[in-house]
């Protein structure tokens, strides 16, 4: 696994989703309380970007039909969503927020 920098610890929200895109992939960011997470940005019901939706704690809300993810694991904490979000690997050295993406 490699990590790339796709954003600064400093243009990651606690209250909202910031996208980024990387190996054209888009992913929500997110301050989880201190953490930053990072989260398919496509919602796994319909396709709806994460990142325009709602933050609240460790949660992210659709914002199409409002289904709930843990931005933590993507587990789906509500419908009509069945299926889990995929989540990434992220590293914060110093101001840099790394995502782990496939060597492949």
């Amino acid at each position: 696994m490699k990590y790339v920098k796709v954003a600064s610890v400093s243009d990651v929200p606690s209250d909202e989703a910031l996208q980024v895109e990387v190996d054209g992939e888009k992913v929500a960011l997110v301050n989880c309380e201190g953490t930053v997470c990072a989260i398919s940005d496509i919602c796994t019901h319909e396709h709806a970007f994460l990142s325009e939706g709602f933050v609240e704690g460790n949660t992210i809300e659709c914002p199409l039909h409002g289904s709930v993810f843990d931005l933590r694991t993507g587990v789906v904490q509500s419908l009509p969503a069945t299926d889990d979000a995929k989540t990434y690997d992220v590293k914060v050295e110093g101001d840099d927020v790394l995502l782990g993406v496939d060597d492949g």
